[in-house]
């Protein structure tokens, strides 16, 4: 049985041409510099973002935790939205690494504005950790693949460095906001002291991501990373596969965003399934399932055997996340599926209901 999976755009294999061009990779070893596949992906990338300088990584959340560390001194607050995956999923990294506390702040549909920030800034007494850091989501993963909108980002960032506060973007998907509003991804990182970016998602790279900022913070950033163990070697292999995941794959993106709005109309028709499908910007889409009377984590067991991947996101809600390595086709047959196990489960039930109604004494 094929599997049809939908729980990330992590999941993707690189494509054919990655494979090629990781085959015939020109390396060198990247401590010493030396790497000229790494060395054209990290200046490619800062022509495209139109910063600086950029530095490849093993991975997102060890960009943005070297990005935290950069921006901070040890004792510093770091403001970031309740649901974000920097908060949620990096796994208390800025307090083991950075020695900083998260002040945690909520926002609409995963975006907080500037006053809901500057409510949350320590005020200037020596006994409050200072705030050192603002971090913000693009797109936000917990909140939908909503996009943070430019003239916010703009807003924050102007009143951040008022204050002279940097403020960096977790962009793991940035790719997909750009073309989701039509913006260019540079247009998205300029006000932004640091910017982290995902090969790895969306765009279809086996492994890596980018962080961009100026010259001197990368130089820093280089520092951090090989403190923390990410000095690569000949990863040429690996720096090829980004190439092209930035070059050619964010053209194709619309088409995830595209199948993920066919999913969440499809869904929405389901009984037992809530979610707005006009919230359905870019290619996540997150159901709330609790009138099914299943938990998430039963719920994506019954899917699983019926050959469909959904991720699960606490005890009522899933996720579904479209990507390179699922089709039109996928995402109408996995609708199929979804509408059969709710018949089945309905069937069940009504079942259950009359042999509960002939019990004697009932």
């Amino acid at each position: 049985m094929r599997l049809i999976d939908l729980r990330s755009d992590t999941v993707t294999r690189p494509t054919p041409e990655m494979r090629e061009a990781m085959a015939r990779a020109e390396v060198g070893d990247d401590v010493y510099l030396e790497d000229p596949t790494v060395n054209r992906l990290q200046e490619r990338a800062a022509e495209i973002f139109q910063k600086e300088a950029a530095l490849f990584v093993p991975s997102g959340t060890m960009g943005n935790q070297i990005c935290v560390k950069v921006h901070t001194r040890p004792g510093q607050e770091v403001i970031v939205e309740e649901k974000s995956h920097i908060y949620n999923f990096e796994m208390a990294a800025m307090a083991v690494i950075s020695g900083t506390l998260p002040r945690v702040v909520r926002g609409r549909d995963g975006i907080p504005d500037w006053p809901t920030i500057e409510a949350a800034l320590s005020p200037n007494v020596y006994y409050r950790a200072p705030t050192g850091l603002i971090c913000l989501e693009n797109t936000h993963n917990l909140a939908g693949g909503t996009i943070l909108p430019p003239e916010t980002a703009h807003e924050i960032c102007a009143r951040a460095h008022e204050r002279g506060l940097p403020v960096h973007l977790d962009g793991a998907r940035l790719f997909n906001a750009a073309v989701a509003c039509g913006r260019s991804v540079a247009e998205l990182a300029r006000p932004f002291d640091s910017v982290m970016v995902c090969l790895s998602k969306g765009l279809g790279a086996p492994v890596g991501s980018l962080i961009l900022g100026s010259r001197a913070f990368i130089e820093e950033a280089r520092v951090v990373r090989k403190m923390l163990g990410g000095g690569m070697r000949q990863v040429g292999v690996l720096a090829a596969a980004g190439l092209i995941a930035l070059e050619k794959m964010p053209a194709r993106l619309a088409e995830d965003h595209e199948n993920a709005r066919v999913l969440a109309r499809g869904l929405a028709e389901l009984p037992g399934l809530a979610l707005d499908p006009e919230k359905v910007h870019t290619n996540i889409v997150i159901v709330d399932i609790a009138g099914t009377g299943w938990t998430a984590p039963e719920f994506v067991e019954r899917l699983k055997a019926h050959g469909v991947l959904v991720g699960s996101l606490g005890p009522t809600a899933i996720r579904l996340v479209t990507h390179y390595d699922v089709s039109r086709e996928d995402c109408l047959t996995a609708l199929r599926v979804l509408r059969e196990v709710l018949r089945e489960a309905r069937e069940h039930s009504r079942r259950s209901e009359d042999h509960m109604g002939t019990t004697p004494g009932s």
